[in-house]
């Protein structure tokens, strides 16, 4: 084996390694934080809710909202976060309809120094597929 072939063998698994790191960091950077529609509804229903951020149109929210939802739509977000009634360091839950638009505002409050949000677990959709509590 040549020098060159027995460095490169070597370095295989620094490299590997180095790898996975980059890997693990970019599947973490891309990961929300969630809460479950029923711990939210618990929470709701003892007085200690979060801020609920709804970002589906007004005529959705309209239709029915998770009780004292804000409802702010996604792209507007970014010029209405005054109206948001939470600080930077509130934890803050955002949902829609199935969770695209969820995403887009979520970037929206990070960009904005929010630093507590959390995503609906499976977003209005399986909100109201359970049951849980509907305000109109």
């Amino acid at each position: 084996m040549t020098r060159s072939a027995v460095l490169a063998v070597a370095l295989v698994p620094f490299l590997l390694a180095a790898c996975a790191d980059v890997a693990s960091d970019a599947g973490d950077a891309g990961a929300r934080a969630t809460i479950s529609g029923s711990t939210l509804a618990g929470r709701i229903e003892a007085g200690d809710a979060p801020v609920v951020l709804d970002v589906r149109t007004p005529a959705e929210f309209a239709q029915g909202h998770v009780p004292g939802a804000v409802n702010i739509p996604y792209d507007q977000l970014s010029t209405r976060l005054g109206e948001l009634p939470a600080g930077a360091s509130d934890e803050v839950v955002v949902h829609c309809q199935r969770g695209g638009r969820a995403a887009k505002a979520e970037t929206v409050l990070h960009e904005a120094g929010y630093e507590n949000v959390r995503d609906l677990d499976g977003h209005w959709q399986a909100w109201e597929a359970a049951g849980l509590p509907v305000e109109k």
